[in-house]
């Protein structure tokens, strides 16, 4: 018994090593606080527990059928890598140039339902927490689950407790978003919010050109 707890705790935590580098929600923080400043700490903080639930369902949709509807599409993953990593790339490119856009000042606080989970899953949820590369590597390890040497539903429980955890990193990193100019400042929080755009936008740009690669050598005669 307690070699089995042992072995379904390293492999929740190989799933967790796997994911969470590429979720890295402590990363995409700031750019969650640039995304939602028009709303209210309440608000923020609905929309926080809700792009963590949304991630919860795409990451482990992704890990248990993700491979199965893409191949019932007819899509490739390369695809959805350069289709996703357009979308995160143009989401970078948006927050470096904010400067230039429109300022106008929403003084709504009071948010419907559907209002909300509309705002929770594009772009915070998909392509910002969970993006193409994370898709990509979650329908990876749902593609190699059936070479585990593990009963069905000791793997199931462990997907779902390593998913969870990171769920829950999602959450207290957003949630806690806000406190971010309080520790370094209005000008530092800039800075901040400037690199780690530049920073996603370059994401974009790699995701694009893995998918991009990996159409290159599954053409005939390139190595």
């Amino acid at each position: 018994m307690e070699l089995e707890l042992a072995h379904a705790g390293r492999e929740v935590l190989l799933v967790m090593g796997a994911l969470l580098p590429i979720v890295n929600p402590l990363g995409n923080a700031p750019i969650f606080l640039a995304i939602t400043s028009w709303a209210s700490t309440d608000v923020r903080c609905i929309l926080a527990r809700r792009v963590a639930v949304n991630a919860f369902a795409l990451l482990i949709i992704s890990i248990f059928v993700g491979s199965h509807i893409l191949a019932i599409l007819g899509i490739s993953l390369p695809i959805v890598q350069i289709g996703g990593g357009l979308l995160v790339a143009a989401s970078g490119w948006r927050l470096l140039d904010m400067d230039t856009e429109v300022s106008v000042p929403i003084e709504k606080t009071s948010w419907t339902s559907d209002q909300v989970i509309e705002r929770a899953f594009f772009p915070l949820t998909f392509p910002l927490t969970v993006g193409p590369g994370s898709v990509s590597v979650a329908i990876a390890l749902g593609a190699n689950t059936v070479h585990r040497q593990m009963p069905l539903g000791v793997l199931i429980g462990v997907v779902l407790i390593a998913t969870a955890l990171i769920a829950a990193s999602i959450y207290y990193s957003y949630r806690f978003a806000g406190t971010m100019p309080r520790v370094i400042g209005e000008n530092g929080t800039k800075i901040f919010l400037r690199l780690s755009a530049f920073i996603l936008l370059c994401i974009g740009l790699q995701i694009i050109w893995n998918g991009i690669s990996a159409l290159i050598t599954s053409l005939p005669h390139v190595p």
